[in-house]
C-alpha cells in the first residue's frame, strides 16, 4: 500500500508539494480551510470585477512549467504567461516617475532621468554574487546609487514580499537578479487562472482535495505524526504530513508544546513577523488607461514611515502604495469600458492596536483622494464595488499570525540556516512548504520549497525519482 501523504493548505507551495508527492507515488490528499484553492492567491469577485487577492508578479515561470511536466503534460496548453513593459512605474510624491523595464537600454535611459546611469547599479552585481549579507539592501542600495529617487526605486523590493529594506538582509537584493534573469510576467486569466489549472492537474493525477476543512491539530505519537485532526473530530492517517501552513502558526495552534520550534540565537518571543496588510478592491466605470499594470505610489516619507510601521507598529495618515490594475492587460477582469484595481498598502500588524473596524473605511477614503488628486483623476465619481481586506481577516481566513501579510520577516537572523526549516528537527515525518519556511522569496521561494521537500522526501522513504 503507498504511504499517505496529508498537505495541509493550498497555496502554492501546498499545491506544488501534493504534485510531487503524487508524482512519487504516494497517495495524497490536500487540506483547504478556504472554499477555494490558492491561500493567499484566492480570487474574488463582485459585480462583474474579478481581483487577484494574492501574488501578481510573476517570475521563474518556469517553475510552474515543472509542475505540468512532471505528468508528461505542456504548461502551454492550459496557461498564457505575457511578459510586462515597464515590469513597474513608480511614481513619487512630487510627480516624478520612474518606469524600471525589461531592455538595459530602455531601463538607462528612465536611469538618465535622474542623472545617474544603470552600469552605477549594475556595479552591485558582483556584490551580490559574494553576498554580502551584513548589509541591508538598503545599505547595499545606497553604497551604489546616489539619487534618492533611485534608492527608493532600487531598494522597495522587499517590501512586495514583507520585508522592510533597511532592515532585510541584502541576499533578497536577488529579487532583481530574478527579474533580469526571468523576467516579470502576467498569466492571462491572472493568478487565479494558475490555481485553477493546477487544481485540474491535480485531479487528473487521483489527488483527493477536501476544501472547507480546517486542521485541529497534528497527532504526535511516538515521536512521529500519526493522523490530522480536523476541527470536525474527524482523523485523518498520515505516513507524512507537509505544512503549507505559517510555521508560526503550526507550532503554536497545532502541535503539543514539547515540540514547540528550538530556539536557535534567541526565545521564539523575539520572532519578527512581516507587516500587515491593507487591501482595498475596486472597480471603475472610467478606464485608467495611462496606469501601468503594476504601479508604485510613494510618498514623501519613506525610512521614516516604514519606521513607524515596521518598529512602531502605527497607522499614519500617509502612506505608501502598491497599485495593480490587470485590465491594462487582460479586459476580462472588469465589465466592458471598465477598469478592476487592488491597492496593497503596508500598515502595522496586530502587534500594534490599530482599530480595524474604525480605521479600514477611513484608509479607504485617504487612499481614493490620494489617487484622485494624483494618477487617477475622477476616481472619485466612478469607483465602484469596493471592498478591503485587513490584518484581522489575514488572520482570520489565513491563520496568519499577528495577521501578518507575509509570515515571519525576511531578517538575517530568519534567513538561510536562521529560518523555519523544510523539516522538522524533532518530528522525522513532519515537512514544511510555505512563505514561512523560504521568507521574503515569493512565488519562486514556495515553490522551490516544495522541490526540496521532494528530495527530503526522496532520501527519507528511500523512494525512486
Amino acid at each position: 500500500m503507498s504511504k499517505r501523504v496529508v498537505v495541509i493548505g493550498g497555496g502554492f507551495g501546498g499545491l506544488a508539494a501534493a504534485l510531487r508527492c503524487r508524482k512519487l507515488g504516494f497517495d495524497v490528499t490536500l487540506l483547504e480551510r478556504l472554499n477555494m484553492l490558492g491561500g493567499r492567491a484566492r480570487v474574488f469577485e463582485k459585480d462583474g470585477y474579478r481581483h487577484d487577492a494574492g501574488p501578481t508578479v510573476i517570475t521563474a515561470p518556469f517553475l510552474f512549467e515543472e509542475l505540468f511536466e512532471l505528468f508528461g503534460e505542456n504548461l502551454k496548453d492550459y496557461l498564457n504567461f505575457k511578459s510586462l513593459d515597464p515590469w513597474y512605474r513608480f511614481y513619487f510624491h512630487n510627480g516624478k516617475t520612474f518606469d524600471y523595464r525589461p531592455s538595459i537600454e530602455d531601463t538607462n535611459n528612465e536611469i538618465r532621468k535622474f542623472d545617474e546611469t544603470f552600469w552605477e547599479m549594475a556595479k552591485q552585481i558582483p556584490s551580490l554574487i559574494k553576498l554580502k549579507s551584513y548589509l541591508t539592501v538598503s545599505q547595499l542600495v545606497n553604497s551604489k546609487l546616489k539619487n534618492k529617487y533611485l534608492r527608493k526605486a532600487f531598494s522597495i523590493h522587499p517590501l512586495l514580499v514583507g520585508g522592510n529594506p533597511f532592515t532585510t538582509t541584502s541576499i533578497y537584493a536577488l529579487i532583481h537578479y530574478l527579474e533580469r534573469k526571468w523576467g516579470v510576467y502576467f498569466c492571462m486569466g491572472g493568478t487565479g487562472k494558475i490555481v485553477r489549472e493546477l487544481e485540474n492537474l491535480m485531479l487528473r493525477q487521483g489527488i483527493t482535495i477536501n476544501k472547507e476543512t480546517d486542521v485541529e491539530q497534528i497527532s504526535i505519537i511516538n515521536g512521529k505524526a500519526e493522523n490530522v485532526v480536523l476541527n470536525n473530530g474527524k482523523k485523518i492517517p498520515a505516513d507524512l504530513v507537509i505544512c503549507n501552513a505559517d510555521p508560526p502558526t503550526v507550532y503554536s495552534e497545532m502541535l503539543p508544546s514539547e515540540y514547540s520550534r528550538d530556539s536557535l540565537l534567541k526565545p521564539k518571543k523575539f520572532t519578527h513577523y512581516s507587516m500587515g496588510l491593507y487591501v482595498l478592491f475596486f472597480g471603475s466605470k472610467k478606464k485608467f488607461s495611462d496606469v501601468a499594470h503594476h504601479t508604485i505610489w510613494m510618498s514623501e516619507r519613506y525610512k521614516e514611515l516604514l519606521h513607524d510601521i515596521f518598529e512602531k507598529k502605527i497607522l499614519t495618515e500617509d502612506f505608501s502604495l502598491y497599485l495593480h490594475r490587470p485590465t491594462a492587460t487582460d479586459d476580462t477582469f472588469a465589465p466592458e469600458g471598465c477598469d478592476s484595481f487592488y491597492v496593497l498598502c503596508p500598515v502595522p500588524n496586530l502587534q500594534g492596536n490599530v482599530q480595524w473596524n474604525s480605521e479600514g473605511p477611513k484608509l479607504k477614503d485617504r487612499i481614493v483622494e490620494a489617487l484622485d488628486k494624483t494618477i487617477m483623476p475622477g476616481l472619485k465619481e466612478n469607483i465602484e464595488a469596493e471592498f478591503w481586506m485587513t490584518p484581522e481577516d489575514f488572520k482570520n481566513d489565513y491563520r496568519s499570525k499577528y495577521g501578518a501579510g507575509f509570515s515571519v520577516a525576511p531578517i538575517f537572523s530568519q534567513s538561510a540556516w536562521f529560518r523555519y526549516h523544510n523539516k522538522d528537527k524533532k518530528i522525522p515525518n513532519l515537512y514544511f512548504s510555505a512563505a514561512g519556511s523560504h521568507p521574503g522569496a515569493g512565488i519562486p521561494g514556495v515553490l522551490c520549497s516544495a522541490k526540496v521537500i521532494e528530495k527530503l522526501i526522496i532520501k527519507d522513504f528511500k523512494v525512486s525519482h
